[in-house]
């Protein structure tokens, strides 16, 4: 079972501005509540025990609100000092988690897969790291994952117009350890540098779940959120 997830909550919300004040992507409000706040509470009931948040900008906003509003949770927080990318990051944040394996998510998308049966498919088939996708349907705005009969991952294909795939939808049970042992710089891309590099010579598998998904990263969908949640 995952009992521990990172929440990758260091966002800039550049494309944000229009519609929220200068705040962390995460902090954005909806309906009168933080959307890192839904993240949250997905997360416990999906039987996570304890986080750990990497945060960079503006870092002190989610800092309070969790302290002030989130005295329930256990967690830690990781602090870049400067940004490292999302392989960065993670691997940072690793190094403040305590479990074998576990959850990592991003703190502006909410997509309610289903983290226990990710995990048990995780470790029947001894995965490095699994991704949890979602099926989508006539898009443009993400990249499509192709898997086999087994799942596992075979290709990632660029953004451009698709009628229908399988998109990562943001959510990976990561073998912690595994993956901190990957020989990597400093700063590094989670999804280039990781998966997309060494689909061939790691073991990267997809389990397909159709869960309500909406990343908050552009205006419209901002907007959506206001609406539906």
């Amino acid at each position: 079972m995952i009992k521990e997830a990172i929440i990758l909550a260091g966002g800039l919300g550049t494309r944000l501005r229009s519609e929220v004040a200068e705040l962390p992507k995460c902090m954005a409000p909806v309906k009168g509540l933080p959307f890192l706040h839904y993240v949250i509470e997905y997360c416990k009931g999906e039987g996570i025990e304890r986080f750990v948040f990497s945060l960079g900008y503006k870092y002190e906003v989610i800092a309070e609100y969790l302290l002030r509003e989130q005295k329930d949770i256990v967690y830690e927080c990781c602090i870049e000092d400067e940004p490292l990318g999302t392989g960065g990051a993670i691997r940072k944040a690793c190094m403040y988690a305590k479990e074998s394996n576990l959850a990592v998510l991003n703190g502006d998308t909410l997509y309610r897969a289903n983290i226990r049966e990710a995990g048990s498919f995780h470790s029947k088939m001894k995965s490095d790291c699994t991704l949890t996708l979602k099926p989508m349907y006539q898009f443009d705005r993400y990249g499509v994952v192709d898997i086999d009969e087994t799942g596992a991952i075979q290709t990632f294909r660029e953004k451009h117009y698709y009628e229908e795939g399988l998109i990562n939808g943001g959510i990976y049970i990561l073998n912690r350890e595994s993956f901190i042992k990957e020989p990597f710089p400093e700063k590094f891309s989670f999804e280039k540098d990781y998966l997309e590099k060494l689909t061939s010579q790691r073991r990267f598998y997809g389990i397909k779940q159709d869960g309500y998904f909406i990343d908050i990263g552009i205006p419209e969908d901002y907007r959506r959120a206001q609406m539906e949640l």
